[in-house]
């Protein structure tokens, strides 16, 4: 749950009188200094109740306090915003559907799964009463189908952050729709969501979700350079993509997204075996083509952050037709990519051709360690 600020001068004393008191049934404490009678801890003003709910940490506990009474239901249920159950072993669905009612305020829940156990009406009670979701994860949701994305686009159209990492068995018809009524999305997890996952769907989020910033679609093995390029067009604002795994795409898809999304900070292309050097002098090339775009001014502050601007994590892993002149490019023009052990950015296991593609930590160690000392000093 959130953190609460802390306790003010009123709400100490009363927490001081509750001790004093016991905290029984029976027990009753006069604050002297609030006139505020307490007959027992059903009686902990909201603030305070929230405060020691939050010092505890642990979301079974918030749960189990809600069912002490009902003003203690109804001052978490508008005071908690922020719930995990993915703790719960056994009986998640039923603990959805029998909270979903209590804590309508909620904006991020997490309901991932070490085994299958939420079912669509657990999703339909969530959409049903919790209006103001931002963040869901739903990961390894293995039962669920199309129902649950029709009830979280009714329901849940101020949805930012979305993991359904996992879920084989959403349609892409479904994702279609959820993409049309949640248009705030800015983070979206589909790794493994093969059926969901198809051009179309990415062509609905390039129309429907411009804000978005980071897409997984991690071993969805249908895309093609036509969704990816509807989506490098769209969605300009993305940083983080991940296409390992994505077999059909090509130099397109690369090239597109070089040159639509400048802000691109994380590119996974692992096992994309149809990847070659063009791809990725296409990545180097867009570098060097913004800064050259610049003032003076620009360009020395470029210069000055160039680590932070551009390409920070690439994933080529597999990518076997590469060759050490075109990925060293792209390792020079991003001088936030690294071979070096102390900062390993650029993964390049399993292309035996490239051992010979180095950073420029590697080539000057005390340039490492100084990065090193520089990290270390925040």
């Amino acid at each position: 749950m959130d953190t609460v600020q802390p306790m003010s001068g009123e709400l100490n004393n009363s927490f001081n009188d509750l001790m004093v008191s016991g905290g029984g049934k029976s027990g009753h404490a006069q604050n002297a200094g609030t006139g505020i009678t307490l007959t027992g801890w059903k009686d902990l003003p909201m603030e305070l109740l929230l405060r020691i709910m939050s010092i505890v940490g642990d979301d079974r506990m918030v749960i189990v306090a809600s069912g002490v009474c009902t003003g203690w239901r109804d001052a978490l249920g508008w005071g908690v915003t922020n719930l995990s159950l993915s703790w719960c072993q056994d009986h998640m669905n039923d603990l959805v559907i029998s909270l979903a009612h209590k804590f309508m305020k909620l904006q991020v829940i997490s309901l991932r799964q070490i085994k299958p156990q939420l079912e669509d009406s657990g999703v339909e009670a969530v959409a049903s009463y919790c209006h103001d979701f931002r963040e869901l994860d739903l990961s390894r949701s293995f039962r669920l189908s199309d129902r649950s994305l029709y009830a979280l686009a009714h329901g849940c159209p101020h949805l930012t952050r979305l993991n359904i990492s996992g879920c084989s068995n959403f349609s892409d018809t479904a994702l279609v729709y959820l993409t049309s009524q949640c248009k705030n999305l800015k983070c979206l997890n589909l790794c493994g969501c093969v059926r969901a996952a198809s051009d179309r769907a990415l062509q609905a989020i390039a129309c429907n979700c411009g804000q978005l910033q980071s897409l997984n679609l991690g071993w969805c093995d249908s895309i093609t350079d036509k969704g990816v390029t509807s989506l490098a067009s769209g969605c300009p604002e993305l940083r983080a993509v991940d296409l390992c795994g994505c077999v059909l795409i090509t130099d397109e898809s690369v090239v597109a997204l070089a040159n639509g999304c400048p802000h691109l900070r994380s590119l996974g292309l692992y096992y994309c075996q149809n990847i070659t050097d063009r791809a990725m002098y296409s990545l180097a090339a867009n570098s060097r083509g913004r800064s050259k775009g610049m003032g003076s001014w620009d360009t020395v502050k470029r210069g000055r952050d160039r680590d932070r601007d551009g390409l920070a994590s690439l994933n080529i892993s597999q990518c076997t037709a590469l060759t050490p002149p075109a990925v060293q490019a792209v390792c020079d023009s991003f001088p936030a990519l690294h071979t070096c052990p102390e900062r390993h950015s650029l993964i390049i296991s399993g292309c035996l051709s490239l051992t010979s593609v180095h950073c420029a930590c590697a080539l000057h160690p005390h340039r490492a360690g100084r990065a090193i000392l520089s990290n270390h000093a925040y």
